[in-house]
């Protein structure tokens, strides 16, 4: 099952931004852009990009209960974003933290609708 997979190295990934961020603050220091944050936040949109095709295919096919390609489509911009403002120590903490519980919202949405029935998925 791709998507399970895929969106289970999305919630390590929001994970990971989150200790990221605490780190970079610890640590009180900016990251080298084109050396630490593009890179990453280059793999991240690849790995989005492909979990986003497959969630909206999934959802089409299936139709689960309160689940929606918007939402699909808004957790991958937001992590988009958080995914580079986790690596530095100005970002509004209040605001990052609340993007990455919603995200993860949807994440844990997709892997509990997808153990719930769809054993089919791709």
């Amino acid at each position: 099952m791709q998507l399970m997979d895929e969106t289970k190295i999305l919630i390590q990934e929001c994970e990971a931004c989150l200790t990221r961020f605490q780190t970079m603050r610890d640590e009180d220091r900016e990251p080298d852009f084109f050396n630490e944050v593009k890179p990453h936040a280059d793999l991240i949109h690849v790995q989005l990009k492909n979990w986003q095709q497959l969630a909206q295919i999934w959802i089409t096919k299936t139709a689960p209960k309160n689940l929606y390609v918007q939402q699909i489509d808004h957790a991958a911009d937001a992590m988009e974003q958080f995914v580079v403002q986790s690596f530095y120590k100005g970002t509004s903490k209040k605001r990052f933290i609340q993007s990455i519980q919603s995200t993860m919202y949807t994440l844990h949405l997709v892997v509990r609708k997808i153990e719930e029935g769809d054993a089919h998925v791709e």
